[in-house]
């Protein structure tokens, strides 16, 4: 299992939730206490994208893991 710290902006969210779901695997995202499936377009629309979310993979995919890293930096408050 690995988690990663990101953060996303309401034009990022298409793009996110499409790679998720070409992974074979679980994928998470999460706030606080608000689970939800990362591969749910609503779902992820759902939560507070003001807030750094945590996405967590039960599973490996050098590509999508690549993507979440440019997710943290390219959102990065200075």
């Amino acid at each position: 299992m690995k988690d990663f710290n990101i953060r996303l902006t309401q034009n990022d969210v298409q793009t996110f939730v499409k790679a998720a779901s070409a992974c074979k695997f679980d994928i998470e995202i999460f706030y606080g206490r608000y689970i939800v499936n990362a591969k749910s377009l609503l779902g992820v629309f759902s939560l507070d994208l003001r807030q750094v979310l945590t996405v967590r993979l039960h599973g490996s995919d050098p590509d999508f893991e690549a993507m979440l890293r440019s997710f943290a930096m390219k959102n990065a408050v200075a």
